[in-house]
């Protein structure tokens, strides 16, 4: 799991089998080890290789990456550009969750429609391309765009193209410098939301065949189980 608040940037290259991060001079993820789970662009990705380094540390890492991975993402086109991406290692139990929980499961891609400078901001607008995802977002729910959390501001009514309002530190500190309107990004729905649905058509299938019926949470209802007082 990740929070979606991006500790390092990197260097993307393609190779055999997979890519090669290579860090952002200056930059750093702590101790990398075989194994570690890192969120590349928001994909959680498995280090294969640790990279060394002139200095005898932790250059980066080559991670072998699934057709699946490739088919969802915007990694392929990434690795061949040789573009920045942002980083983030794996969550511990004891860390803070600044941001929101994030799978790294990229659930599919989106295209930047707007970047427009605010007064304390910058606005980024972006589309589904896939817009039946767009039922997981509404007015300030959390979304990870290219790994990075971020709120919602404002979308159409079905969801399918939205807002956020990205501030000065998340803009200079992540890639979002480096979009332009019609790139491509990664983007995963609040984890939270994609449970809530399975659960509720769970209870609507059962009680089509017969089983409980789904049950209204009313005010006397939350009474009843001593949820009001």
């Amino acid at each position: 799991m990740f929070t979606g608040l991006v500790q390092a940037r990197g260097q993307l290259e393609r190779c055999a089998g997979g890519v090669r991060v290579r860090l952002e001079h200056g930059g750093a993820l702590g101790a990398i080890a075989l194994g570690d789970s890192i969120a590349v662009d928001g994909i959680c990705l498995t280090v294969a290789e640790c990279l060394p380094g002139a200095d005898g540390g932790v250059a980066g890492f080559r991670a072998d990456v699934s057709e699946e991975t490739l088919r969802r993402s915007a990694l392929v086109e990434r690795a061949a550009s040789g573009s920045r991406i942002n980083l983030e290692p794996a969550l511990r139990l004891a860390d803070r969750l600044g941001g929101h929980l994030v799978s790294g499961h990229v659930d599919g891609l989106g295209t930047v429609q707007q970047i427009r400078r605010e007064a304390g901001s910058w606005r980024l607008g972006v589309a589904w391309r896939d817009a039946s995802f767009g039922r997981y977002i509404c007015p300030k729910a959390s979304v990870a765009v290219d790994g990075i959390s971020l709120t919602v501001a404002g979308c159409e009514a079905d969801g399918s193209a939205f807002w956020v309002a990205v501030i000065p530190h998340t803009w200079a500190s992540t890639t979002l410098t480096d979009r332009r309107e019609g790139d491509a990004v990664n983007l995963e729905a609040d984890l939270l939301a994609k449970y809530a649905e399975r659960l509720l058509a769970d209870r609507m299938r059962t009680a089509a065949h017969g089983g409980a019926a789904p049950q209204d949470v009313s005010s006397g209802w939350l009474a009843e189980h001593g949820w009001l007082s």
